[in-house]
């Protein structure tokens, strides 16, 4: 065989030698069963537009930048999603709180996971501080659905592989997914406040559970605060209906502090505290993680009864609108440290020495 048709026998060099050994010094019949490559790990942080403010308060918090997405709407309200930058191999996270619009920014959400799954993201953590159609969650009556259920299989398909939510209706919502659901609260945030801002002997202090879902939590709350407890009861003629039937409990002389979980149309909050009041609290406070505040709530809650409504920024809220009683903490160290521990394989719960699950 001459010089020009000869063929190499030789092994190809591989592309990624063995560890510890350069392709120089690796012999050309030695090959590895495996390859090795450094960790390599990125944590990048996306927003929706349904609170892009509490998306640069996490950017911040964690020391970095909110990554470029192009968010757009086009005329017949299709949502077009691009990120302006590489997210390959990435350990994204998606801040969107889902609030009114509420099926747009949930649609957005979805359109939004989608495309980091087919750029090839290694992981899609939703963020979503407020949890849509959370109240939907079991059959009331024949023939509903149960669209928090539903939610939960389409942020599974849209390719979301873990949830990160604050303070959902029931704590039971968890089992809706298949994946990883990391639960907050900001119930230590708001105890702490009102242990700052109340200038009381703890034994003159009432922590009072909304409805009879909540005692679990309000009997938590009461014990960061050294209080005592009481229950509103209620009965609920239609959707976003309720009446209030009775207190539960000694408020008498007692500065008494309503705990829910949201503040819808504050219809049935503002009744309970004047029922409080009628039953003869000297003063009275009010707060929840999630303001809600539609139709007539912020009316509502600038003429009620209560000194201060402790709300946090789970919803975002139009500072031009918003009474001056109505406080609000922000969420932002809890998730931004909340992703972080998740990004750094670190324990979530020891966030809160354990006590993140108060149902």
């Amino acid at each position: 065989m001459d010089d020009e048709s000869a063929v190499s026998l030789e092994t190809p060099m591989p592309l990624f030698p063995a560890a510890g050994m350069s392709a120089a010094s690796m012999s050309a019949a030695e090959h590895a069963s495996w390859m090795e490559r450094a960790p390599h790990k990125r944590l990048m942080l996306f927003s929706g537009r349904s609170n892009p403010d509490l998306g640069e308060r996490i950017a911040e918090r964690i020391g970095i930048e909110l990554g470029g997405v192009l968010l757009k709407t086009f005329t017949n309200g299709e949502v077009y999603v691009r990120y302006e930058e590489s997210i390959r191999g990435a350990d994204m996270f998606i801040v969107q709180s889902c609030s009114s619009p509420t099926n747009d920014s949930l649609m957005e959400l979805l359109i939004m996971a989608q495309a980091a799954r087919l750029a090839s993201a290694k992981r899609i953590t939703a963020v979503m501080p407020w949890y849509p159609y959370g109240r939907q969650d079991k059959k009331s009556m024949p023939r509903e659905p149960i669209t928090a259920k539903l939610v939960a299989d389409m942020l599974a398909a849209a390719g979301v592989d873990r949830v990160l939510t604050m303070d959902l209706h029931a704590g039971q919502l968890q089992g809706f997914f298949d994946g990883a659901v990391d639960h907050m609260t900001a119930a230590p945030m708001l105890s702490g406040h009102f242990n700052d801002l109340l200038d009381v002997d703890p034994d003159d202090v009432v922590v009072v559970s909304a409805d009879a879902g909540r005692v679990k939590l309000a009997k938590k709350f009461s014990e960061m605060l050294g209080g005592g407890l009481a229950l509103i009861t209620k009965e609920r003629p239609g959707h976003q209906e309720a009446e209030v039937t009775n207190v539960i409990g000694r408020v008498r002389g007692k500065v008494c502090i309503l705990l829910d979980d949201m503040i819808d149309t504050a219809g049935t909050l503002c009744a309970g505290g004047m029922s409080l009041m009628e039953e003869g609290a000297t003063r009275v406070f009010a707060c929840a993680t999630h303001a809600v505040f539609s139709g007539p709530a912020l009316e509502r809650l600038e003429h009620s009864v209560f000194e201060k409504v402790v709300v946090t920024d789970t919803i975002p809220i139009n500072p031009l609108n918003r009474p001056d009683k109505v406080q609000v903490l922000s969420v932002a160290p809890i998730l931004a440290d909340t992703i972080c521990n998740v990004f750094n394989d670190d324990s979530v719960s020891g966030l809160f020495h354990g006590g993140n699950q108060l149902f």
